[in-house]
């Protein structure tokens, strides 16, 4: 870089920096062009805060950087995060990410964070900070002098340096002394690829300000088909709406492999465009809905607080109810009238957990006043939407083998209601859905013959995104549960260099490991199975209420947050959501015995086997959610057992522990 980049450039090249330059251009340049070029990318209206801000940042840089060969990019955009970093330096093989809090005395935790996850975002998905070492800089600006020192984690992301204005150049000057590495090309950092694999709440948040799926997902070789099924869905909507056809869809994937992302991209698309293309979100899982709406709410207020916008959050709230809604609202409307809904598109997640008949019919006498109710949740479901006159497309998002509670359908009753009652339809399947883990086989029978009903590979998500370090974590964990050691083995040795599982008989070993690898906001917490009634000698009860809102979003200083460890979330309050690192806590409600598993439940004073096969595999089921719950790794919890307490007794755990250490788990 040898030119300061005119405005037209710094939209193009430089297209995740609002302004990037040699640092020998930067100190040459006016206070009035560097503000020109970022103000011309700032989407909202400039306030005097902002500029005020801007202004202060320009000019310790141009006092502090003078001597420095390298490039500065400034307002660097982590789209992941819906967030810009202050500034990003780069000077010979070090990459230095700063945050400015101006006019502040004080390094509060939260902005030692927030630089610290910017630099770890870069290390993970931008592919030219992978190799590079990365030293995050917190400037608060009327600070106290302070003392410091490098220190560096194992992927040469080095821990969060507070200082002052004038306490920069000397991080600077100490990390050009001590570390030594390949210079970095700054040309060639710029154009690299940004590759993030959000959470889930992530992905919300930036698709509902209007990030494109693309902007927020990984297109890599492994994970490309996110893309492709997302652009398939997108066109048989407009085939629908082109050709006044009605179409159901669906799709499968993998735990963790974005099927949710695909369907909050469609319906952040379609919620917003002309009336006949209104989509909405539905979704039966009752704490997802929660938390995306309250993280969405709460990102929404701050993003309109942060340009100086007066908000009420109940206002807002109102407006994202209108994007993402409980599929069980969406019944409850529709049962009151005979109009077809407004939305003509609809993706419902979790399909696969919606109710069968004897469910919805005992609900409907019980709820609702209605004996004698005749048709499965599916089936009303896709009624409702048949009665549009024109169009309508139904999404169904299907995870196999994650079906969790007496009374869910599976994939089956969603086939089964097409065939009976709406022959007209179309139906596009994904080519998986003949697969075992989505039982289906019966219905897939009955349904082969009809015309208009077309498999499609696009329509299936075989790479877990959940897990940026360990793509085979599904895998392991399917081999896992179905006892097929060697499968298991060789998935977690796949995965023992990027993402670590141990297995531990002391909880307090446990919670130590996570805490000790969770690094700047990366959330961590216990997870439990709702049958897990023996862990209360452990100070665990699962049959406390937990509310999933404050769980998941709230910060190290709530007692009710994931991060206090206290309170373990079960497998209804966490499917469909993620944590960085997790421990498992695994009670005696399943057990490997006999090379294969045993299950329990516990009633009264003891522990009773379960016979009904559906309810064995909704709890196989809650273990393979509580099992891909984390993204960075995770710690299994097996109890020790108690010789003086029957219920705990070793061998109800012992073998447990003892198949998780043969499959090659490391201990704590």
């Amino acid at each position: 870089m040898t030119t300061s980049p005119t405005a037209r450039e710094a939209g193009t090249f430089y297209h995740r920096a609002w302004y990037g330059a040699s640092v020998a251009d930067f100190l040459k340049s006016e206070l009035t062009d560097v503000l020109g070029v970022l103000s011309l990318r700032n989407e909202f209206d400039l306030t005097q805060t902002q500029r005020n801000a801007w202004t202060e940042e320009v000019r310790v840089l141009q006092e502090q950087l003078v001597g420095l060969n390298g490039a500065l990019f400034l307002e660097f955009t982590i789209p992941r995060m819906g967030r810009r970093i202050d500034a990003a330096l780069i000077v010979g093989s070090i990459l230095f990410v700063i945050e400015f809090k101006v006019g502040e005395v004080d390094f509060d935790r939260a902005s030692i964070e927030q630089v610290w996850d910017y630099a770890l975002d870069l290390k993970n998905f931008h592919q030219g900070s992978h190799a590079v070492a990365i030293v995050p800089i917190l400037v608060a600006t009327l600070a106290s002098p302070q003392k410091f020192t490098l220190v560096s984690d194992a992927d040469r992301v080095y821990q969060p340096v507070s200082v002052n204005n004038d306490g920069l150049r000397s991080v600077i000057d100490a990390g050009l002394a001590t570390i030594r590495s390949q210079s970095i090309d700054s040309n060639i950092w710029a154009a690299s690829t940004y590759q993030p694999t959000p959470t889930i709440v992530e992905a919300a948040r930036a698709l509902y300000s209007r990030h494109s799926v693309e902007a927020i997902a990984r297109f890599d070789a492994g994970a490309k088909n996110l893309r492709s099924t997302s652009s398939r869905i997108e066109e048989l909507v407009e085939l629908a709406r082109r050709e006044k056809q009605k179409i159901i869809c669906l799709v499968t994937g993998v735990p963790g492999a974005g099927k949710t992302l695909v369907g909050l991209n469609v319906a952040t698309r379609r919620g917003r465009a002309r009336r006949e293309d209104h989509a909405v979100f539905l979704s039966g899982n009752g704490p997802l809905v929660d938390v995306l709406r309250e993280a969405l709410t709460r990102d929404e207020v701050q993003r309109k607080k942060d340009v100086g916008v007066a908000v009420k959050k109940g206002r807002v709230a109102e407006s994202v109810k209108a994007f993402i809604q409980n599929v069980h609202h969406f019944r409850d409307d529709a049962l009151a009238t005979q109009a077809p809904p407004i939305e003509h598109v609809v993706i419902f997640d979790e399909a696969q957990r919606a109710w069968n008949l004897q469910k919805t019919a005992s609900f409907m006498q019980r709820k609702k006043g209605r004996p004698g109710f005749s048709q499965s949740e599916p089936e009303f479901l896709v009624s409702c939407m048949d009665r549009h006159k024109d169009w309508c497309v139904v999404v169904c998002l299907v995870g196999g083998g994650q079906e969790i509670n007496t009374g869910e359908a599976g994939v089956g009753a969603w086939l089964e209601a097409i065939q009976s009652s709406l022959p007209s339809w179309r139906v596009y399947l994904s080519d998986r859905v003949v697969g075992s883990e989505y039982a289906s086989d019966s219905a897939m029978a009955a349904i082969k013959g009809r015309e208009h009903v077309y498999l499609e590979s696009d329509l299936h998500l075989n790479v877990s995104m959940r897990s940026f370090r360990a793509e085979n974590l599904s895998s392991f964990v399917k081999a896992l549960l179905d006892c097929e050691g060697p499968a298991a083995r060789d998935a977690l040795s796949s995965m023992k260099d990027r993402y670590p599982v141990r297995v531990t008989r002391d909880l307090n070993k446990a919670k130590e490991w996570i805490r000790a690898r969770a690094r700047g906001s990366e959330r961590f917490g216990l997870v439990a199975s709702s049958k897990a009634q023996r862990l209360k000698p452990h100070a665990l009860d699962v049959r406390v209420h937990i509310d999933p809102v404050h769980w998941f979003l709230n910060d190290r200083n709530d007692t009710r947050s994931s991060y206090y460890l206290e309170d373990a979330a079960t497998e209804f309050q966490v499917q469909g959501l993620e944590l960085d690192w997790v421990c498992v806590t695994w009670d005696g409600d399943l057990r490997y015995a006999d090379g294969g598993w045993s299950f329990h439940d516990f009633r009264g004073s003891k522990w009773v086997n379960i016979a009904n096969r559906d309810n064995r595999n909704y709890l196989r089921n809650a273990y393979r959610v509580l099992l891909t719950r984390a993204r960075q790794g995770m710690v299994i919890f097996v109890p020790p057992g108690d010789a003086l307490d029957p219920t705990r007794a070793g061998r109800i755990y012992d073998p447990t522990f003892d198949y998780l250490v043969k499959l090659g788990i490391q201990t704590v």
